[in-house]
């Protein structure tokens, strides 16, 4: 995973204008502040994803009837434990397997899910997602999970590399079930990722703490503003730190000197929004056929269930 960084980081440092991929927030005190941001009040996705598997996670086993459950980004597992539980109750269920760049926060939920339910094989991975997909373990009927509204993370481009490289792993009529943000209104949008406690202010910083602690650098984050904006032609929110002053940070590991100018920014975050006929396209480009769609009643958010075809 350090080699991953060290590319990240010199590849977007070095860029104008400059980017970190969001993946990196995570070490054991980013995977902390993301739990808090999921119980803020302005921060919808997680409790709206939860209750749209608690109200149909039943469903979705039905369905699927999954030997083997993958999650691409488990974090801690919470939302997870009620798709398990429901594949559990109707049968097929042997195998879950998740998947997380945080090694504390992957190897706590592991435990945890191997104590509550007993009999079910839990075989953690650390990695980044996209270095995962080769490796899953064979089942008669596989379910990659990737919930959460992660894949808006990704631009287009690397969306659809992502769909190819998950439908090139399963066979046919294994299974992507994957948790998406839906466009609403930005009023509602913009401060699920600027909350006013300023938690989310400190999860952005944090990438600039794990740079600090893995790669030897000496970046001031007290000195960095937390900024989300909508953009309304891409259609997706964009984190980014601003430099409030002219600086200069090392990073010893990289040998690498970076230059930010007074209101420079950094992009740390995409996350993207969709309309279910668009992603639905996206889905059919890289071959897959949606097979169920559950929203909520504000349709903000939605559980996409594909087929690989």
């Amino acid at each position: 995973m350090t080699a991953a960084l060290r590319d990240d980081a010199m590849r977007g440092l070095t860029s104008q204008p400059k980017w970190l991929p969001p993946k990196w927030f995570y070490d054991a005190r980013g995977s902390e502040l993301f739990e808090k941001i999921t119980e803020l009040p302005e921060y919808y996705p997680t409790r709206t994803e939860r209750e749209l598997l608690r109200r149909y996670a039943t469903e979705v086993a039905a369905v699927s009837q999954a030997d083997v459950l993958v999650e691409l980004g488990s974090g801690s597992s919470e939302k997870t434990r009620l798709l398990l539980s429901a594949l559990r109750d109707q049968g097929s269920l042997h195998m879950y397997v998740p998947q997380d760049v945080s090694e504390s926060a992957l190897t706590s939920a592991a435990a945890q899910i191997t104590e509550e339910f007993p009999g079910l094989a839990v075989h953690g991975v650390i990695s980044d997602f996209t270095d995962t997909l080769h490796n899953l373990p064979r089942g008669k009927r596989r379910m990659i999970a990737f919930l959460g509204g992660t894949i808006g993370n990704l631009v287009p481009d690397e969306r659809a590399e992502f769909l190819a490289g998950v439908r090139d792993v399963l066979g046919p009529g294994e299974q992507l079930l994957l948790g998406i943000g839906l466009v609403t209104d930005p009023a509602v949008l913009v401060p699920a990722y600027d909350d006013a406690a300023g938690v989310t202010a400190e999860f952005n910083r944090n990438v600039l703490h794990v740079l600090n602690s893995r790669l030897d650098g000496d970046f001031r984050p007290d000195r960095f503003k937390h900024v989300a904006v909508w953009d309304a032609d891409n259609e997706w929110i964009e984190m980014r730190l601003v430099a409030s002053a002219a600086m200069r940070a090392h990073i010893r590991a990289l040998d690498l000197t970076v230059d930010f100018a007074a209101g420079e920014e950094l992009r740390t975050e995409i996350s993207a929004k969709f309309r279910l006929d668009g992603f639905e396209a996206e889905l059919s480009a890289s071959g897959f056929g949606v097979e169920r769609v559950w929203t909520d009643p504000l349709q903000r958010f939605a559980l996409v269930l594909a087929g690989r075809q």
